[in-house]
């Protein structure tokens, strides 16, 4: 799984600049659709660009790009549920190559009489295994950016918390994960604590992944060495609200609000 800022309802404003892409942002709920970025051009010679347009992708081989065509008129798109930073540096290198194939915007549809698929690599979906683990979203931060992370909620006596934490910090580190800052609240003697666990932005040729099962196992073996348990104790009046406390972060704006 891929954890850190994405970009699904709103485009990233003063990050990029498209001359020929537009941004199709996401919905939510039930009408669950992609984000997209699509661009409708017509060029002199389409084959040459469609050409340039595969040797390109073998950099960018973790994005799909759909060509659509009916003699000079193109439609080209990408998009998914979470567009990255990388998503963005791939359109802005076809933007180069239209403005090297002097492509022209054209802003009516046209019929597509034949079309390219440039599929993605093989992309193992996990299925997460372990119940305690949440993937949640945010609101927005800087330049519109969302972010992905993991949460989990767990309490235990407090006398044990700082040996927690300590333990956690070593996990990550061997674990993929650049991003970890929690809250708490401490009450008779014990404390729920809500934590969250993310990368920063994703950039091309520096995609993290993170194996969200391996982490999660590693996580529960903490219940082997502390009276640790899953889920907040007490009910909502000690609900973990002091914080956010950081161990590590990066892109710190846009990962929380820092005002």
């Amino acid at each position: 799984m891929i954890l850190g800022v994405y970009w699904y309802f709103k485009f990233p404003e003063n990050l990029y600049r498209f001359q020929f892409f537009k941004f199709l942002k996401g919905f939510g709920g039930h009408a669950n659709n992609l984000a997209e970025l699509e661009a409708r051009v017509s060029v002199d010679h389409p084959e040459n660009l469609i050409r340039k347009l595969e040797e390109l992708h073998q950099r960018f081989t973790r994005i799909y790009l759909d060509i659509k065509i009916n003699e000079n008129y193109l439609l080209i798109s990408t998009g998914d549920y979470t567009l990255f930073d990388e998503h963005f540096q791939f359109v802005s290198e076809i933007e180069k190559l239209l403005i090297l194939a002097n492509a022209q915007v054209i802003d009516t549809p046209f019929e597509v009489k034949s079309s390219r698929n440039l599929s993605p690599e093989n992309v193992t979906y996990e299925t997460i295994e372990h119940r305690f683990i949440q993937i949640t979203g945010s609101d927005f931060r800087k330049n519109n950016a969302e972010n992905i992370s993991v949460r989990i909620d767990c309490n235990l006596p407090t006398i044990h918390k700082e040996n927690l934490i300590n333990d956690l910090i070593r996990i990550y580190t061997e674990e993929n994960i650049h991003v970890f800052y929690y809250y708490d609240c401490d009450f008779k003697e014990h404390s729920n604590l809500m934590l969250f666990f993310s990368n920063g932005r994703q950039m091309e040729n520096a995609v993290q992944h993170v194996d969200i099962n391996a982490f999660g196992s590693r996580v529960r073996q903490l219940e082997q060495n502390y009276p640790l348990h899953f889920g907040n104790f007490g009910g909502m009046q000690y609900y973990p609200k002091n914080g956010p406390h950081i161990t590590l972060i990066t892109d710190k704006d846009y990962i929380l609000n820092t005002y």
